[in-house]
């Protein structure tokens, strides 16, 4: 019996030739294997089985090759069946090519290939770009904000001559208006020196921050220890003078420095400059009650109220707050027991200050101080000439040793080997003792006093006579 023909195989590879079946086989395809929406237009007779017999292997082979080979051409029916066999399946051939044409391969245009490759591209372009300024902004953020930094500190030191000086008008706390000397930075300057010191990474960054805020305006000349952790705004408060970053330096003056030695001093160790300083002394406002009426324009009117002590300072600081330093170690020195006896003296603090300065040049030792007070007031309260030639020496800090005929005959308020009263004013600043030497003298009937050149010390003497037989015996 011959074999029947296996349709579901046949249309399970449909995208394949189909084999065609003879026109004279009239056996009737099931009608499942045709489209629903393809007519029916043939019948198809039944066929002789002795047909399918010989049809039967070739059929085999064609399904098995056309499984194994998997090709995208199928397999030709015509080189092995009759062009008859052609029209047996006119209806299944419609709707297997009908089901190939429903699924076309697109192919885009060249045009819309290369705009979607062009789209792409610009893409990746702009999320590039972003990534990139973010990684910026992060970095600038991180400079400007301190982050990422570390506690190691490290001296920075700002030139004053990298400052411009200014004239500004300013006004005090009385209200009153007056001219001030300002330094304006150089912010490139300053910019340098922190990203030399590697407190900072972007120097066109910090400069472009201080040109948006007027902190850079207070900036001072000084050296400063300062750690890049900082961001931006405490870095330009910390590189201000007076601020906890500021290096100091520690300056002993000796008691009995003049003014002028003291301010010499201080422009050596690049604190202040000496002409500053003398016009600080000389025209500042000072509000401490031992300086009532004092008038301003000499710059002496403040010797003798430099207490001499050691101080700190910050490196160019302002010569008003130097010389504030001196006027405060001052009124911290004075005790109540000491304004009482300037109280009672009947001496003004100017006049005690002049008699201190002239003790401290004077005596040889603190015992001394007290004998040389009671020699100075008892010819004070006689009119006699005071006849110390330290306040000759006032007038020649250069000069060294015992002065000169020549100075000692020069008609000079400071000369009081021919004027008596007081010189003008204090010739140095004076230490605590000869300060309150100069408020409690001891009482004496003492006159005159001569140095004893073998033992440096002093010796002191009522009359003339027993001063001028002491000094026979010496060889000044």
């Amino acid at each position: 019996m011959a074999e029947e023909i296996n349709f579901d195989e046949i249309f399970e590879n449909k995208g394949k030739e189909p084999v065609m079946i003879p026109e004279d086989d009239q056996s009737e395809a099931p009608s499942d294997v045709i489209p629903e929406n393809v007519p029916q237009t043939e019948e198809i007779e039944p066929a002789a089985d002795e047909f399918f017999e010989v049809q039967h292997s070739e059929y085999n082979e064609s399904v098995r090759r056309a499984s194994a080979e998997r090709a995208d051409k199928p397999i030709q029916a015509e080189n092995r069946m009759p062009k008859a066999e052609k029209k047996v399946f006119p209806v299944k051939n419609q709707a297997i090519q009908s089901e190939k044409r429903a699924v076309p391969t697109k192919k885009l245009p060249p045009e819309k290939e290369k705009r979607k490759g062009s789209g792409l591209m610009y893409f990746l372009f702009v999320i590039s770009v972003s990534i990139i300024l973010t990684c910026l902004a992060w970095m600038a953020a991180s400079d400007v904000l301190g982050f990422n930094g570390s506690d190691e500190e490290v001296p920075v030191t700002l030139s004053k001559s990298s400052f411009t000086e200014k004239t500004v008008k300013v006004t005090d706390s009385q209200g009153n208006e007056k001219t001030e000397k300002q330094l304006i930075p150089d912010i490139g300057y300053v910019a340098d020196q922190l990203k030399d010191a590697g407190v900072i990474r972007y120097k066109w960054l910090f400069r472009l921050f201080c040109n948006f805020t007027s902190a850079s305006d207070n900036l001072s000349p000084g050296t400063y220890v300062l750690r890049d952790a900082y961001d931006y705004r405490a870095l330009l408060m910390k590189m201000q003078s007076g601020s906890s970053s500021a290096v100091t330096i520690k300056i002993t003056f000796p008691e009995g420095y003049s003014m002028d030695q003291m301010f010499r001093l201080l422009e050596e160790q690049e604190v202040c400059d000496y002409a500053d300083l003398m016009d600080a002394a000389a025209n500042g406002t000072f509000n401490y009650a031992f300086l009532e009426g004092v008038e301003k324009g000499d710059a002496s009117r403040l010797e003798g109220y430099l207490f001499p002590d050691t101080y700190e300072f910050y490196k160019y600081m302002p010569a008003a707050s130097v010389i504030n330093k001196f006027l405060e170690g001052f009124h911290y020195k004075l005790t109540a027991e000491m304004l009482d006896w300037q109280a009672a003296s009947g001496y003004s603090w100017d006049e005690i200050v002049t008699v201190a300065s002239m003790i401290e040049k004077e005596a040889a030792n603190d015992s001394e101080r007290y004998l040389i007070a009671s020699v100075i007031y008892n010819r004070l309260n006689k009119g006699w000439p005071l006849q110390i030639d330290s306040t000759t020496l006032y007038e020649y800090p250069d000069h060294k040793g015992a002065p000169t005929a020549e100075m000692l005959a020069k008609d000079s308020p400071y000369n009081t080997r021919i004027n008596t009263g007081l010189p003008p004013t204090a010739i140095c600043n004076p230490g605590i003792v000869s300060i309150k030497a100069a408020l409690d003298p001891s009482e004496t009937d003492y006159m005159f006093y001569a140095l004893d050149a073998a033992t440096g010390e002093h010796h002191f003497f009522k009359t003339a006579d027993e001063f001028d037989a002491f000094v026979a015996t010496q060889n000044y």
